[in-house]
């Protein structure tokens, strides 16, 4: 085997190049011999390669995008994934007609496994998509409390690209379903190792807590100092719908018993409200009958007077001359006033003449 050698600049071994022998040098063995220790050195002599990195073996890839009619919440959450998760790419919106079996032609065309999918309804309820295309499971979320990384109480920061470290709540083991959407959120948020767009870097965490039946999903700073947590955002609520079998449909294999939908929800906080309503009229009701209802009539009780005490009668005395008015002082005020104004009138003229 021929002695190699490397650039400097490079890593591509190039083969160095031999001397050039005679047909005369190349039939004696003593001679043979000599070249093959110069190859030797040669080779002891090369420059060495640089330390390698590491090979990027997973290969996953997350297609973040949206539906029509999102607002600029969403819109917002949308894009702070996409910068949190480098493995991520971005598509077009989808139509609202499409069929959602429609996302993963697109998954295909994007050479993405992983999908996050996210769907307006009625331009005030969002859900969430996170399938494993295209065999599946999927697993399909109403999105609730909705904070992004704009908002100003939110005072962490990361560097752009850095893996993260995923925390589950314990809870996640406890129930099968819960292991299943464990194990989904772990690939798709998981940043891959040696990723070209990632950073050697482990700077924040990705929280998942089970309270309430739902998955909240938090973002914190890993503060190098005193390992302490400040969250960076966004922050939401996941309440599970259902988990299929297939990527965006497919037999049911988990259906949540306490997940209420917003419509249902809307109609008992209206029908609270109307209740409030029919109790005020009812009571305004039963007012305007009693008051309509004829007085009842006591029968006289003989012992209500036995503690009454006449009063002294006074005599009554008959005025026969007519009371002196009351001076009102501000009308006797102009009075004055007006008698002066008549004297210095006066005054003036007799002066003028």
């Amino acid at each position: 085997m021929a002695a190699t050698k490397r650039k400097r600049r490079g890593d591509l071994a190039i083969q160095a190049k031999r001397r050039k022998r005679n047909k005369k040098d190349a039939g004696s063995p003593a001679k043979q011999h000599d070249m093959a220790k110069e190859a030797e050195e040669e080779g002891t002599d090369c420059i060495p390669g640089p330390v390698s990195k590491g090979k990027w073996k997973n290969k996953e890839r997350v297609l973040i995008f949206s539906s029509r009619g999102i607002n600029f919440r969403t819109r917002h959450l949308m894009q702070d994934l996409r910068m949190l998760m480098p493995h991520s790419k971005a598509d077009t919106k989808m139509d609202r007609k499409d069929k959602l079996f429609v996302i993963n032609e697109v998954c295909e065309m994007k050479n993405c496994n992983k999908c996050i999918y996210f769907e307006a309804k009625k331009k005030q309820d969002l859900y969430m998509w996170l399938s494993n295309s295209p065999h599946g499971p999927s697993a399909k979320f109403l999105v609730q409390n909705i904070h992004t990384l704009a908002e100003l109480k939110l005072t962490g920061n990361c560097l752009k690209g850095s893996r993260p470290l995923l925390s589950f709540d314990p809870a996640f083991d406890e129930s099968p379903h819960y292991a299943l959407l464990k194990e989904l959120l772990i690939q798709i948020f998981c940043t891959p190792r040696y990723h070209p767009r990632s950073q050697p870097f482990v700077d924040h965490v990705f929280t998942f807590t089970i309270l309430d039946n739902r998955i909240w999903f938090r973002n914190f700073q890993i503060i190098e100092e005193d390992a302490a947590l400040v969250e960076i955002g966004p922050r939401f609520v996941l309440n599970l719908i259902k988990i299929f079998q297939g990527s965006f449909g497919g037999p049911t294999l988990y259906e949540n018993p306490h997940y209420q939908s917003p419509n249902m929800h809307r109609r008992i906080m209206r029908s609270i409200t109307a209740a409030k309503y029919k109790e005020r009229q009812q009571v305004k009701d039963v007012q305007k009958l009693r008051k309509k209802e004829p007085m009842t009539v006591l029968p006289h009780d003989p012992t209500e007077d036995v503690f009454a005490t006449p009063a002294e009668e006074k005599p009554i005395e008959i005025e026969w001359v007519k009371p002196e008015p009351k001076v009102d002082l501000k009308t006797r005020k102009k009075k004055v006033y007006k008698r002066q104004r008549k004297m210095q009138q006066k005054m003036t003229r007799k002066g003028a003449k």
